[in-house]
């Protein structure tokens, strides 16, 4: 289904994105000159009602902004394991006690030792999609991967190995 998302531009003001959900509810994000961004939900029963209107610094909105792509892109990538048969994904954990904390990503071989590919890394409400081969570990780190049972369960003996080296 395709989302309809109206551009309104408020004179003075700034420009204001509107969207209608699936289940009719209306909101919408103001985006003022000066950089303030406000989430606004109208009233179900007045749609040119505001219902509530919530400030967002910069920072909140980067992370809320990441908080939908995640979920959205784990979303697809579920989708994606119904289509093929035998392509799962996981959530994998680096531990304290991991071997990768404060390596490289590219230091695993994950991809060329198992065939599975990390695809996300979610650290302290962030996600960094398609991590780079220097993106480096740390603990707490949740590692996102893509592949077969074989696969991931290979990237998990790698992430917790005393021997990085394998």
């Amino acid at each position: 289904m395709r989302v309809r998302v109206e551009q309104t531009a408020l004179p003075g003001i700034g420009v204001r994105h509107d969207l209608v959900t699936e289940s009719g509810r209306r909101l919408g994000v103001v985006s003022h000159r000066n950089g303030r961004r406000d989430l606004v939900l109208y009233d179900p029963d007045d749609p040119d009602s505001c219902q509530a209107d919530i400030p967002l610094t910069d920072d909140e909105a980067e992370a809320l902004a990441d908080i939908l792509g995640a979920s959205l892109m784990l979303g697809q990538l579920s989708g994606l394991r119904e289509q093929a048969a035998g392509l799962l994904t996981e959530q994998i954990a680096i531990t304290a006690g991991s071997p990768y904390v404060n390596r490289k990503l590219g230091d695993t071989k994950a991809r060329t030792r198992t065939s599975a590919s990390i695809v996300a890394v979610l650290r302290e409400g962030e996600v960094i999609v398609s991590p780079l081969p220097s993106f480096r570990f740390a603990a707490g780190d949740v590692v996102v991967v893509v592949g077969t049972r074989r696969g991931l369960d290979g990237v998990s003996a790698i992430l917790a190995d005393s021997d990085p080296d394998g």
